[in-house]
């Protein structure tokens, strides 16, 4: 097996990201928008053995003090095989002097501590759907 990283969105086959995301169990939306959210990111990169889109992530930055790092999926087949790491590894050395945030999926916690990432006391969120991020998941009650 050799994983191949690419760094743009050119010929990615955008209807295998949400199922994807829906796989391992994360939020997702059309196609479309997740085309948009890519294309609009500070960084984006996408993981592929052969021509199979196995994993992604994306970063928001203004490129010196703070990013954040989001849609880091990786398909279960290739799971515990560093895939994960690698996204986040390199999304992270496109802005070096960034602090960086992210939304950890409920039970991925220590993956991110793995990686140096620590549990923050004073995050706070404002969310668009409201009302479906209420179920005690990400949003204490």
């Amino acid at each position: 097996m050799s994983i191949r990283y690419q760094t743009n969105c050119n010929n990615i086959d955008w209807n295998v990201v949400p199922k994807l995301l829906e796989e391992v169990g994360m939020s997702f939306v059309s196609p479309e928008i997740h085309r948009s959210t890519f294309e609009a990111s500070y960084a984006a990169i996408f993981a592929f053995d052969a021509d199979k889109l196995i994993g992604f992530g994306r970063v928001l930055s203004d490129g010196f003090r703070q990013a954040a790092i989001y849609d880091i999926a990786v398909d279960p087949e290739y799971q515990g095989q560093k895939v994960g790491k690698e996204i986040v590894s390199q999304l992270i050395a496109v802005a070096p002097t960034c602090n960086f945030i992210l939304y950890a999926s409920p039970g991925k916690e220590m993956f991110y501590e793995t990686l140096g990432f620590k549990r923050m006391k004073t995050g706070m969120a404002l969310f668009a759907d409201a009302e479906r991020m209420n179920d005690g998941v990400f949003v204490k009650p």
